[in-house]
């Protein structure tokens, strides 16, 4: 409780990045709605790579679906050269959680054990009406 906020098990909880704007709208839109919601400065308090493996069976995908492709640290690593099969998953979740800022973002998880990743409107109020 030390940050303010609560951890509430069965909670939304939206992984942001504060410089990103559609972060900051789908906060908004969550404030607009009366959610109750945690957030989580990912860049800050870095997933794990449970965590990561976590949210992506929440969310239905792979971790190639969630990972921003265009940053320096995936040219770095040469990502899109990558194998996208089960054998390169582990791969994938250990370079997102070494460099947090190739994650997609925002991600919500919502009380019903879903995610999305929260990059328009749509999305929010879909992950609103589940929870």
């Amino acid at each position: 409780m030390e940050d303010g906020f609560s951890r509430t098990v069965g909670a939304m909880e939206i992984w942001i990045n504060p410089a990103c704007s559609k972060c900051r709208s789908a906060m908004s839109l969550l404030d607009a709605e009366g959610a109750e919601y945690t957030v989580r400065r990912y860049l800050e308090d870095v997933p794990s790579e449970d965590e990561i493996r976590e949210v992506l069976d929440r969310l239905g995908l792979e971790p190639w679906d969630i990972t921003r492709t265009q940053e320096a640290a995936a040219k770095e690593l040469g990502l899109k050269e990558w194998a996208r099969d089960d054998s390169s998953r582990d791969r994938w979740i250990a370079a997102l959680a070494s460099h947090p800022k190739l994650i997609q973002r925002p991600i919500i998880t919502a009380d019903d054990g879903s995610a999305v990743v929260a990059r328009t409107e749509d999305a929010v109020r879909d992950v609103l009406k589940k929870s």
